[in-house]
């Protein structure tokens, strides 16, 4: 037994020694990693555009032209400004609901919202005037292309038993609304944190003046439109 002892010595000596290179070698792998990196690639350089406000300047605004017969480009429409909009009506009870959904519109758009106050009291609701019960937020620049493409592109999709959206909800001056009914679309709402499911209510505002020519250019913009409704005429 002493004899197998011995000869398994040295066995154990030389994967001890293989064991602590691979240790050097890790922790020369470690301290590589851990030691500071130098600027990215795209330090310095100025930020890219919206991908979907170059495909409204490429694409939608001679498509539009020509669909019009326009022949001043300031007469294409475009869009100026989205508006998010969330009323909390479990704010009059409980203020604290109102500070978890300023939080979710404010991960959801990348922009502080605005509380907003009631404008008179109303006895049978116990509403004061000038008590805090929803929150708004207005995007406009890159903020509003980057909402869109990403509502377009992700949000809408995850909508449940989701058939188009309806075209009836113009407003006779080239503005569109419609409402959401769970926040949970929006891929940067964590559905583990969620306190409560609300909805909201999502306006587009053009420069169109018209129905007609609004739903022609949400339509290039991406929004899924039904085609089995008929669009609205008011204003053409």
């Amino acid at each position: 037994m002493a004899k197998d002892d011995k000869k398994e010595q040295p066995k154990e000596k030389a994967k001890g020694g293989g064991g602590g290179g691979g240790g050097k070698s890790g922790r020369k792998d470690r301290a590589q990693e851990a030691a500071p990196r130098g600027p990215h690639a795209g330090a310095g350089r100025p930020v890219p555009p919206p991908r979907l406000r170059i495909f409204y300047a490429e694409k939608v605004k001679a498509k539009l032209m020509q669909q019009f017969s326009l022949t001043n480009p300031h007469q294409v429409p475009q869009l100026t400004k989205i508006v998010l909009n969330v009323g909390v009506g479990e704010a009059i009870k409980q203020p604290k609901a109102l500070d978890k959904v300023v939080e979710e519109l404010s991960v959801i758009t990348g922009q502080r919202p605005v509380r907003k106050r009631a404008k008179k009291s109303i006895a049978n609701f116990g509403l004061r005037e000038g008590q805090e019960i929803g929150a708004a937020v207005t995007l406009r620049g890159a903020r509003m292309w980057e909402f869109l493409d990403r509502f377009v592109s992700v949000a809408i999709p995850r909508i449940r038993d989701f058939r188009g959206l309806s075209t009836r909800s113009f407003d006779g001056r080239g503005n569109y609304s419609l409402g959401v009914k769970e926040q949970m679309i929006f891929p940067e709402i964590n559905y583990d944190m969620i306190d409560q499911v609300h909805g909201m209510d999502v306006t587009f505002v053009t420069t169109a003046g018209r129905d007609d020519r609004a739903l022609a250019l949400l339509k290039e913009l991406g929004l899924p439109f039904r085609t089995d409704e008929r669009s609205s005429k008011r204003g053409a």
